[in-house]
């Protein structure tokens, strides 16, 4: 059996662990129901209770009552028996019910082992470079409780000092097996399907409202980083579903087939990454237009891209776009699809379009005039409009005049087919923030836009976007004013001063460049990042890997036994080695200082034997002593103890 823990030193290492538990299970809070939360918190604060209170702590029965209730508690999750959410869920449940059996010191080391798999689940929730700071502060404060479970004298400050210590002695090695070791990708079969977390963003169809909800949204959507020149806001254009059927409100995406030719490019090409964020859809929001890409990147008959893999992650993605292009011929299924309208137009619709010349003039001429009707009318722009419930696009042109870019860009679109002419709606987003410290693009959901496409004779499909008739700044800005608000740069700017405006603004910046190199070179090192690092070393095979690896790992340990064995050897006490010089003179006449013995009965020993010395003797001594155990001494009296040793003669 295990000897039990001396009540003093069990009382300061149970409020250490429990404290590091409580750390360590705070930021699930938003990753589990609050439910098994708070069965949880309630678990801990008992526990906590019954460090002073140990008759409060519950017996066998009451525990056994718990450990029902936990496990029902889990049952009514429906979260299965595998995967991340079931196996947290678990986890923290058995934690919260171990911490009432803590009884004998095994059940520290237990409860240890279990919260430290309970922070590593973590990270399966989320990776931010902040949430690994505080899981390896959360963890030094654990290891800091193993230490006072193993030391006689248990002392907070001391325990966390080593664990400290002892953390960045390991993280060397760490790094090294991180870089080195192979990364085997999981089996589809081991991949176990949680519980989908609903994410905001763009929809497969539109409709008033749902681009609006979006520009209220500063939620990160990708990061683009250019190897050449970063386009101009107004070819910043990222293609995502193309809208082609409508029921005179909604518009969904169409199934046709494949254009018979693929788009003529010309100009200077694009290259640029994507990393892009966790979503819902496979979607990849290339720049218009996307020509040069590669698996596991695929793209549909309306030029947009989507990959292969699994979207719930962050992904890396490389691809060039042209921004002059002709898309040439359109095929039957095209045309069909982009000239569908849900019914016969209104009289009021059809007097519009041929008050503008829609009917009886070349396509260009009518794209001008419906983009000036815009322009001159009183038609306004604003992500809060009236609801338009019935006949949304007519209700818009004659009725309410407000509206954001999915009314402008639906509008735009029926007009054209009221006239005959093949057109579409294109969602995606537009612009995007250079983040100037790293030279990159932030692409946020407030930047959600819908513009429309037209074909047109020996240019194929053209892009027109009707909201920069009437909102040329949503274009042309790099920021969004509405999005200032929602992030809150605005809201400071009007009460603090410029510089600390700009420097608010700059620290956004830098933090941003931050968590994009992390998020590049720590969450996304794969297999194929590990390779093309590698290899840049030569390192082109596992073999090679593992020999670099074991090199490696096998240096670093040598310099960290160097520093844990090698003892500096101790600098002799100047004043002590002046006085030991005084000692070896007397030894070689027979007199010895005794062990233990003082130096001033050794002086009056020696006095006896050498009256006539007495006074050396004494003022060697008087001024070893002041040396050695006064605060009053100088530099001086050292010299005049070296001197006095040096003229002692026998």
């Amino acid at each position: 059996m295990p000897k039990l823990m001396k009540p003093e030193l069990d009382k300061n290492i149970l409020i250490f662990l429990l404290s590091a538990i409580g750390l360590i299970v705070f930021p699930h809070v938003y990753h589990i129901p609050l439910t098994v939360f708070g069965f949880f918190c309630l678990l801990l604060s008992w526990r906590f209770i019954g460090i002073w209170k140990q008759n409060w702590l519950p017996g066998k029965r009451v525990i056994l009552l718990l450990t029902v209730c936990g496990i029902a508690l889990l049952y009514s999750q429906h979260q299965g028996l595998f995967g991340r959410d079931a196996g947290t869920h678990l986890f923290i449940t058995a934690l919260g019910l171990k911490l009432l059996e803590i009884k004998k010191e095994r059940d520290l080391y237990l409860i240890s082992y279990l919260a430290f798999i309970v922070a590593a689940s973590q990270f399966l929730y989320e990776q931010s470079i902040l949430m690994a700071a505080y899981i390896l502060l959360v963890c030094c404060v654990l290891l800091a409780t193993l230490v006072c479970i193993n030391s006689r004298n248990a002392k907070t400050l001391a325990a966390l000092k080593t664990a400290v210590i002892i953390t960045a002695q390991a993280l060397p090695i760490a790094v090294a097996l991180f870089v080195l070791f192979p990364r085997v990708e999981a089996p589809k079969w081991m991949l176990f399907n949680d519980r989908h977390q609903a994410r905001t963003g763009l929809s497969d169809s539109m409709e008033p409202g749902s681009i609006s909800d979006l520009g209220e949204s500063f939620e990160r959507v990708f990061r683009v980083k250019f190897s050449g020149a970063v386009p101009p806001p107004g070819q910043r254009y990222w293609r995502g579903p193309v809208l082609s059927y409508t029921d005179g409100k909604r518009w969904t995406q169409a199934v046709f087939q494949k254009p018979l030719l693929k788009p003529v490019v010309t100009g200077t090409p694009y290259q640029y990454t994507l990393l892009m964020e966790p979503q819902d859809k496979n979607w990849i929001f290339a720049l218009d237009m996307p020509q040069g890409f590669s698996e596991p990147l695929t793209q549909n008959a309306a030029y947009q891209l989507s990959t292969s893999e699994s979207s719930d992650k962050r992904a890396e993605y490389k691809v060039t776009s042209y921004a002059d292009y002709n898309t040439g011929p359109i095929s039957p299924s095209e045309y069909k699809a982009a000239t569908q309208l849900p019914g016969e137009p209104s009289d009021k619709i059809k007097q519009l379009v041929g008050q503008l010349h829609g009917f009886d003039s070349a396509p260009d001429d009518f794209i001008d005039r419906l983009l000036k009707h815009f322009r001159v009318e009183d038609f306004h722009y604003t992500l809060t409009p009236p609801v338009m419930e019935e006949n949304p696009v007519e209700s818009f042109l004659f009725k309410t005049r407000y509206g954001f870019c999915s009314h402008y860009a639906s509008a735009f679109v029926y007009l054209m087919r009221v006239a005959h002419i093949p057109a579409r709606v294109v969602t995606g987003y537009q612009g995007g923030e250079l983040n100037k410290v790293g030279d990159f693009l932030e692409i946020r959901q407030a930047d959600a836009h819908a513009w429309a496409e037209v074909w047109l004779e020996n240019r194929g499909w053209v892009r027109v976007d009707p909201t920069a008739a009437i909102a040329p700044e949503r274009i042309e800005r790099e920021i969004n004013v509405d999005r200032q608000f929602a992030y809150g740069i605005a809201t400071a700017n009007n009460y603090l001063p410029g510089p600390a405006y700009n420097w608010l603004k700059q620290a956004r910046q830098l933090w941003s460049n931050v968590d994009y190199n992390w998020q590049r070179w720590v969450i996304n090192y794969d297999n194929k990042s590990q390779s093309n690092f590698l290899s840049s070393f030569g390192i082109n095979d596992i073999k090679t890997m593992i020999y670099w690896m074991i090199a490696v790992i096998a240096s670093i340990t040598a310099v960290l036994c160097w520093f844990l064995l090698y003892q500096k050897p101790k600098s002799t006490d100047k004043v002590l080695l002046i006085y030991n010089r005084f000692c070896k003179k007397l030894a070689k006449h027979g007199l010895l200082r005794g062990a233990g013995e003082g130096v001033k009965d050794f002086a009056e020993r020696v006095k006896i034997k050498l009256p006539e010395q007495a006074t050396g003797i004494d003022q060697i001594t008087a001024v070893f002593i002041k040396l050695r155990y006064e605060r009053v001494a100088t530099g001086e009296d050292l010299q005049q103890l070296k001197t006095l040793v040096g003229l002692f003669r026998i």
